[in-house]
């Protein structure tokens, strides 16, 4: 099968050379040409889509980390959630559903459970933005690369990337036909299975199918029933088709489907002996939580309402590339519709008096279309134009009680996206280059909310017009050391805080974010490209920041509010490399300091139970947040992972990896709370096993958080459910005690 290189996307089908999996790096390809004052590409080189075309990812001038799939699965990268352990500038915190869950980069991430409100990171797979990010957190199988983009990239990808940019390319159709069956097991009841298919249909024509499915019954026990919960069953699978039909023209048309579900346990971590759920006084810790050990170690819960989600998705995107000599014109078209059926035990106990529980669905359908004029790689003058328009209609029907807190609505959101954006690098001398990008963009959204409780209906409308900005210099010091300063705006437009509580306040959208950045990184290898050392130095500012913050109500029920932070700074540094001692031994990883810091919110929500001598004041109670850190921002967090693959035998390989993350102490909330501070900790992964020299079959043993470091992914503060007193639910993550396992593939 003959997939041309007249088109940029049939290059990146073509995959060769070694995979640098254990550095945390993508998968080798052949590299587009190579501009005059850039090296010559190798086999070995990494070559992304970082910035719309395919280069070398140490010829751009971006922040941007590689994470192959070979990576993926050596460091037991099994979920989106988990990406968080391999990229030191990158968490994610997942939720009791995906749809509240959230991702940051350099301490600075969008943390709202309000649906319309889009993330400061955004997600985009194969060339398709993810509209709404619950998607994202829904599958992560037959990957083939995984760009994590630092900074803003609202230039080139929109108004949803304030902040950065994870960018995920799948696996496509293969030159001769091939296959793959993998699957794994480990000690605590987790099983999975995942296939692939991909090969020519004709000389013009390729196909590649993938199936996973993948069940983990989970790390909490309900003792009401006995179940282990926390847990997840997933299944997808995904057709892509690749046609040249001639020289210059390819069409990739791609399927996907997605069936999945959760199960949610949140264990008491600290609980007063004076906790009384809703203040009634008979309901004391013995009665609302018979059995259970209160501690950081606990995983027993009390629930008498299986809480959790299940959720579909069906992705459809069409794209076609020409290439007219002078460029390639290429045209993306995508749709997808996701739903969510999710529930929660309220009350959080087996009280049959107080048996409260909230529930709802979701339904999104989003659309949307881009055109992009592509010029060739290997000129002095190279340029991205394009045209874009989104479309994304939301409903959220939702019911709470019927004890307490009762809650009844149906609300929806639409917004509207239509942009234009260019970018263009001149070598204005040899080895100097200069960037300069523009988007001009509007967006319209609109709201309806039916509080069928109150009896009461609004609907809303606003629209925005706006502009970013990515202007910088980069500079070849050395065939292999390249210099660059970027100077880049974001935008992240305004949104409907849609939620309990709505009102006509609330038809005033809260404002849209904005933020402004500057880099100066150095990019570098050595010793015949056998060691990588990049370095980046940032500094970025976001006004009218967009945040989730908490309301207690009267009968102290919390409820979750949508406002702007006055400002935020995040600025630090970054360093990543990696090494290859020899074919068979690699070692990379990263660190990442943030000085993230919270510069004007006089308004902030107190945190419950804070008093006026804690800064908690005024009518309604306020605290001013000025000098804190921003939620979910790590001073420092640090990855490192090695790979040997030393030649046992003349049919026998063996393998040995590690995988090491540590991040600093976080708080899970903005507004400082106490109760919600995570302390520093570091996880080891570690696998031995043997492969055939030639990767047709490989079998690896692994033990995750070898030292059986208990840490939590989030946690939620009780206290005013539990009669204004201590009481502490956390969120156990999948790595929470130590297990081992064993994965096996076979290629054919």
């Amino acid at each position: 099968m003959k997939f041309r290189n007249g088109t940029a996307l049939s290059r990146v089908l073509i995959a060769a050379g070694l995979a640098c999996a254990a550095t945390g790096q993508a998968h080798a390809q052949q590299a587009a040409p190579a501009a005059a004052d850039q090296p010559s590409p190798t086999s070995d080189d990494i070559v992304v889509t970082a910035q719309k075309r395919e280069e070398r990812v140490q010829d751009i001038p971006l922040a941007v980390q590689v994470i192959g799939g070979e990576a993926l699965e050596s460091q037991g990268i099994r979920e989106f959630s988990e990406l968080t352990r391999a990229a030191p500038s990158l968490l994610i915190r997942p939720a009791e559903h995906p749809v509240n869950a959230s991702i940051s980069i350099r301490g600075i991430g969008t943390f709202a459970f309000s649906p319309s409100v889009e993330p400061s990171v955004a997600v985009q797979i194969d060339d398709v933005p993810v509209q709404f990010l619950a998607r994202a957190f829904a599958d992560l199988s037959d990957i083939e690369r995984i760009e994590v983009l630092r900074g803003p990239q609202s230039t080139l990808y929109g108004r949803a990337a304030s902040a950065g940019l994870v960018n995920i390319v799948t696996q496509g159709p293969s030159a001769t036909l091939s296959g793959r069956i993998g699957g794994i097991v480990t000690t605590d009841d987790e099983y999975g299975v995942n296939a692939a298919l991909s090969g020519p249909l004709t000389p013009t024509l390729g196909f590649r199918v993938s199936a996973n499915y993948n069940k983990f019954e989970g790390n909490v026990r309900n003792l009401f029933n006995g179940d282990k919960i926390n847990g997840r069953e997933i299944f997808s699978v995904r057709g892509k088709l690749v046609w040249d039909p001639t020289d210059t023209l390819n069409l990739v048309a791609q399927l996907g489907y997605i069936d999945g579900s959760t199960t949610i346990g949140r264990p008491f971590a600290r609980v007063s002996p004076a906790a009384r759920l809703r203040g009634n006084p008979a309901y004391g810790p013995a009665v609302f939580a018979p059995g259970v050990t209160f501690g950081e170690n606990n995983t027993d819960v009390v629930n008498d309402v299986t809480s959790g989600t299940d959720y579909s998705d069906f992705s459809q995107s069409l794209k076609v590339s020409w290439d007219a000599g002078f460029a390639s014109l290429v045209s993306i078209t995508a749709w997808d519709q996701f739903k969510q059926f999710d529930i929660l035990d309220q009350d959080e106990s087996a009280i049959a008096a107080l048996d409260n529980r909230q529930f709802g669905t979701f339904d999104v359908d989003t659309f949307s279309q881009e055109f992009r004029l592509v010029s060739p790689g290997g000129t002095a003058l190279r340029y991205t134009f394009g045209l874009f328009y989104s479309n994304l209609n939301l409903s959220r029907d939702f019911i709470r009680g019927p004890f307490f807190s009762q809650a009844d609505w149906f609300g929806t959101n639409g917004t509207k996206q239509y942009a234009g954006f260019g970018q263009i690098e001149y070598d204005i001398l040899d080895g100097t280059t200069l960037i300069g990008g523009l988007r001009i963009g509007r967006n319209k959204i609109d709201v309806t909310f039916d509080d069928r409780l109150a009896s009461t209906y609004f609907e809303g409308d606003s629209s925005e017009s706006y502009e970013t900005y990515r202007a910088g210099i980069q500079q070849r010091l050395a065939p292999d050391v390249m210099a660059f300063f970027t100077y880049a705006t974001g935008h992240k437009g305004a949104a409907y805080d849609i939620g309990t509580g709505f009102n006509a306040t609330r038809l005033v959208p809260v404002q849209p974010e904005d933020s402004e950045d500057w880099q100066l990184g150095i990019k570098s290898q050595f010793l015949d490209r056998r060691v990588t050392l990049n370095a980046t130095l940032f500094t970025t500012t976001f006004d009218d920041f967009q945040a989730q913050g908490i309301e207690t109500l009267s009968d102290g029920t919390s409820n979750f509010r949508l406002a702007n932070v006055g400002k935020l700074r995040t600025r630090g540094i970054e360093v990543e490399g990696s090494v290859r001692f020899s074919p068979d031994l690699n070692v990379g990883g990263g660190v990442t300091y943030a000085d993230a810091k919270i510069r004007s919110f006089p308004f902030s929500q107190c945190y419950p139970g804070q008093t006026a001598a804690q800064g908690c004041t005024g009518s309604p109670a306020r605290q001013d947040l000025k000098g804190f850190r921003p939620a979910q921002a790590p001073e420092w967090k640090l990855t490192l992972n090695g790979d040997y693959t030393p030649s046992l035998t003349d049919s026998l390989d063996g393998v040995l990896q590690f995988a090491y993350s540590y991040q600093s102490k976080i708080n899970f909330n903005i507004n400082n709370d106490p109760e919600s501070i995570q302390k520093g900790y570091g996880i080891m992964n570690i696998s031995a096993g043997v492969r055939d020299p030639d990767r047709k079959w490989e079998v690896v043993a692994f033990v995750n958080n070898l030292f059986d470091k208990h840490y939590f992914f989030n946690v939620t503060n009780s206290f005013g459910n539990q009669g204004n007193a201590q009481a502490v639910q956390s969120y156990i993550p999948r790595d929470f005690e130590r297990y081992g396992g064993v994965r096996a593939t076979l290629n054919f």
